[in-house]
């Protein structure tokens, strides 16, 4: 194949894995309909943040299983089996949203909530690895507009949704379940791992990873391409499995990964109804039709800031790492301080029309902390092991965001009431859910001691390596 032909046919995958993962971030978009959906089928806060829960865990959960057969199997099957996923999740809950109270029951709602998240998963895995096995040599650019794309789903359905069918919530499910089938299954056939050259040598710096959530799928190939690479890395760490246990760094990244994801998740999952009850309470007059689009509207700016947020982390942990010397743990210590701003803002706003702080903010931290996760995890354990081991830090949202996912919806049900139709309405305003945010509050403090500890234990570290190179050379 010649050289354009070769170009040529990268270039169509990079646009073909852009449009799946504009299909795959649509986890972010809960928000949106959830409120109405658990109107309807009248469910309570609780059992709408378990559903919720559910999809996250979908997408957590299938990191390791989906990247093994990416990396067995190619890109398309994982692209597939994601379109499969994606479509029958959707429609099974548009069938329920459409069918009323009792129409489906809540462990089925949960497994198609979980299919959802595993077919997000799963696309965006051929769509990643993709871009990431053809432009060897531009890896960061080939793959930034992938995961940016992944980034902006909520943004784009969510505006869809508001200009096409305002205050629709079965024609948006019905969307989902149309567009995140069709696209991931059309894109699958453009998406092929183009040879390189056996001549071909990555530069040094290709090997930098872009960072995403689904950073869990830029696993290595079995493919001649990937032992060109592998070449390069001999001199980099290589832990992995049970051998992270004996490692404190292990540990902090855990339990950090845990606690911000989870600070991000309860408020992704639940902006809708943290709209939904100040706006109640502030004008009693407010139609459904003005609340779903103030809730499509904070979905919009989450997605955004996401966005924002994982480009200027990128290019951010390069420059404070490369330029300036520091750990790059000093990221995860702006994305915490980002977080910690969040929920005092969670805590104090009881104005609806400035609710686009904590929505914001929220984009963003959880942005800065997807984009320089992977790379921290592939620097301190190595990258031969980078597929496992990124799975292992991706269990640690499916623990934390679970549990604030439930204690928000334990105390807003405390102040809801039940109304003659059976639907659950509260009207406290921001005291529905104050109590939840003052919870992550004191999570978010550990999450900026975590971060500082970290960084001193970085230079500590880096101390004691000069030392001994100072004392090599004068040996």
């Amino acid at each position: 194949m010649s050289g354009n032909r070769l170009r040529t046919a990268r270039v169509l995958s990079v646009i073909a894995a852009t449009l799946i993962s504009l299909a795959c971030g649509t986890n972010y978009a809960y928000s949106a309909w959830a409120p109405a959906f658990a109107e309807k089928l009248k469910l309570s806060s609780t059992q709408s943040n378990l559903i919720g829960t559910f999809g996250n865990l979908g997408m957590y959960s299938a990191g390791i299983p989906i990247g093994l057969l990416v990396d067995t199997r190619g890109p398309r099957p994982g692209a597939l089996l994601g379109a499969v996923s994606l479509g029958v999740g959707y429609f099974s809950l548009y069938r329920a949203y459409d069918g009323g109270p009792g129409s489906i029951s809540l462990p089925w709602l949960c497994f198609f909530a979980f299919l959802t998240g595993v077919g997000g998963c799963a696309s965006f895995a051929g769509a990643v690895k993709t871009s990431a096995l053809n432009w060897p040599d531009h890896r960061g650019a080939a793959t930034a507009f992938p995961l940016s794309a992944f980034g902006l789903s909520a943004f784009v359905f969510a505006s869809v949704s508001s200009l096409a069918f305002p205050d629709n919530t079965l024609d948006l499910l019905l969307l989902l379940a149309i567009a995140t089938f069709t696209i991931p299954f059309i894109g699958s056939f453009l998406l092929r791992i183009v040879p390189v050259p056996q001549s071909y040598d990555p530069l040094p710096g290709s090997l930098e990873r872009s960072g995403s959530d689904a950073s869990t799928l830029l696993q290595r190939s079995k493919s001649e391409d990937s032992r060109h690479i592998v070449r390069h890395l001999s001199h980099e760490p290589d832990i992995r499995g049970l051998a992270m246990l004996s490692h404190t760094k292990f540990y902090l990244l855990w339990v950090l990964m845990g606690l911000l994801t989870g600070l991000g998740i309860m408020t992704i999952n639940n902006i809708g109804s943290d709209a939904r009850a100040l706006w109640h309470h502030y004008d009693d007059s407010a139609s459904s039709e003005f609340v779903q689009e103030r809730q499509l509207m904070h979905v919009e700016i989450l997605s955004f800031m996401s966005f924002c947020g994982r480009l200027t982390s990128g290019i951010g942990s390069d420059i404070i790492v490369r330029k300036l010397g520091m750990s790059r743990f000093w990221c995860l210590f702006i994305s915490s301080t980002i977080f910690l701003f969040a929920q005092v803002c969670g805590t104090q706003i009881d104005n609806p029309h400035l609710l686009g702080f904590l929505s914001g903010l929220t984009g963003l931290a959880y942005g800065f902390l997807f984009g320089v996760y992977p790379a921290l995890v592939a620097e301190t354990f190595g990258v031969n092991g980078f597929s496992q081991n990124w799975g292992s830090m991706t269990l640690a949202p499916i623990v934390f965001g679970n549990i604030f996912n439930l204690v928000y919806g334990h105390i807003y049900d405390r102040h809801s009431i039940i109304l003659p139709g059976g639907q659950r309405d509260c009207k406290d305003g921001l005291y529905c859910y104050r109590n939840a945010y003052f919870v992550t509050l004191g999570a978010s403090l550990v999450g900026v001691g975590i971060s500082l500890w970290s960084i001193h234990h970085d230079w500590i570290a880096n101390l004691k390596k000069r030392k001994e190179r100072e004392r090599a050379r004068e040996a």
